[in-house]
């Protein structure tokens, strides 16, 4: 039970993957460019969720659904495939406007 968040996130990653296989919109249009896009944003939200683990603001509940691991005190493994999922999304949603309004 406690692999199902993980799972989750990875069907989600999964199903982004093969969109953007698909429609060539991301990874499959210019790889190099978007791993480093997507690498900053990243970086940059584990950064911010640093700083709100430390300010106490952020916290993990823990939940049945979720690993027991962390990557560092109120940091769970699961968040780098969040953050990692929420990013991807994020490019894609932009790239595939941006595509779609020239057309």
């Amino acid at each position: 039970m406690e692999w199902l968040y993980l799972l989750a996130l990875a069907v989600s990653i999964a199903g982004l993957v093969t969109i953007d296989w698909r429609h060539k919109v991301a990874f499959w249009y210019d790889s190099r460019r978007t791993a480093l896009t997507l690498l900053a944003a990243v970086i940059i939200f584990i950064v911010w969720d640093a700083l709100g683990i430390a300010l106490g603001i952020f916290y993990h509940g823990g939940s049945a659904y979720a690993l027991p691991y962390r990557l560092a005190p109120e940091f769970p493994i699961e968040e780098l495939f969040f953050l990692f999922l929420l990013c991807y999304t994020t490019l894609l949603i932009y790239l595939g406007v941006s595509r779609w309004r020239r057309i």
